[in-house]
């Protein structure tokens, strides 16, 4: 005669089971890498998101809307952060290939750094697709989506020079080297600024993005050029701390940054720092994932060019009260 085990031992058994499940990584992914690949979901249900620190709240605005439009999808995510550093993406790349992820959408880190990578994540079959940086290369990634930071950057330098009204010394903070849009918006702000010949511009350095680094050389800029009228950086974290420099030295100086962000917004608003342009980092993010959802479905095929640009929008004080979010509401 066989034995059976009674209904209490069954539940007994099952519930073992799912302890051992979790204890081996089961769950919900979002926010953390992870160490239980075998608790991965299936391929056609994982969305990894990989981008730089959240601390800077427009790559926070990234990760937040594009887990919230995969989810609404119907994938689950991971979401992860480089930290700008390559080796740390290529080791997240390694992660998003073990769990057999559907897609990657990646703000990268480092135009060249990232190609090998995302080539190694295409050779294993998961689509690739950029937002915000590009990469140097093209053919690896599905798509590159990015503000259109060189239409951008000529909003900036038109409202820099009517800022400054068309002369004065003015210092130029530039982002990371190995970072695309850190050139082109230079490039952008000289197109306009250069047409001016009694705009002089007495330095240009760079503070990688940081708004800790951009206040060390704020201060060593205005030791040495005394007269400066204005600033003009790549970014809104290196505007702020170009803000706080000015503040501590008591000076009168035009700040204009570059990004939309919430703190630099409140202090257009306050008639702090003077201008911004915003990207529109939510929509862009929220793009790559409908494209990766589609090109799921299509199977491996998109009707979409792989380089897409979004134009970007001034913010100044007439319409700093209707920005939310890196949007203006009603545009």
């Amino acid at each position: 005669m066989k034995y059976l085990p009674s209904r209490r031992a069954l539940v007994a058994v099952g519930a073992a089971s799912v302890l051992a499940l979790a204890a081996c990584g089961g769950g919900d992914d979002e926010g953390s890498a992870g160490s239980g690949e075998s608790a991965a979901p299936a391929a056609s249900k994982l969305v990894v998101i990989i981008t730089p620190s959240p601390d800077n709240v427009f790559f926070k605005a990234e990760q937040d809307a594009a887990a919230a439009q995969a989810k609404k999808l119907g994938y689950e995510t991971l979401v992860l952060s480089h930290d700008d550093d390559p080796t740390k993406q290529s080791q997240q790349f390694d992660t998003a290939i073990s769990r057999k992820a559907a897609a990657i959408i990646l703000d990268n880190a480092g135009a060249d750094a990232s190609v090998t990578a995302i080539q190694r994540a295409k050779d294993a079959n998961i689509p690739t697709f950029l937002i915000d940086r590009e990469i140097n290369k093209t053919g690896v990634a599905v798509a590159q989506i990015v503000s259109n930071n060189a239409q951008g950057a000529g909003l900036g330098g038109q409202e820099f020079a009517k800022l400054m009204g068309n002369k004065g010394e003015y210092a130029e903070l530039t982002g990371k080297p190995t970072d695309t849009n850190a050139g082109v918006r230079s490039k952008g702000y000289h197109g306009i600024l250069d047409q001016y010949p009694d705009l002089k511009m007495v330095a240009q350095q760079s503070a990688n993005w940081d708004q800790a680094e951009a206040l060390q050389k704020t201060q060593t800029i205005l030791q040495a050029h005394p007269n400066i009228k204005g600033i003009i950086a790549g970014n809104d974290t290196m505007a702020l701390g170009a803000w706080a420099a000015v503040q501590a030295a008591k000076k009168d100086i035009v700040v204009v940054g570059f990004d939309g962000s919430p703190d630099v917004v409140s202090s257009i608003q306050k008639k702090a720092i003077k201008a911004t342009v915003l990207q529109p980092a939510s929509k862009i993010a929220e793009m790559a994932v409908d494209q990766a959802d589609a090109y799921i479905k299509a199977g491996g095929k998109t009707d979409q060019p792989e380089k897409q640009s979004i134009d970007c929008v001034l913010v100044n004080p007439d319409n700093a009260d209707s920005v939310k979010n890196f949007a203006v509401e009603g545009s």
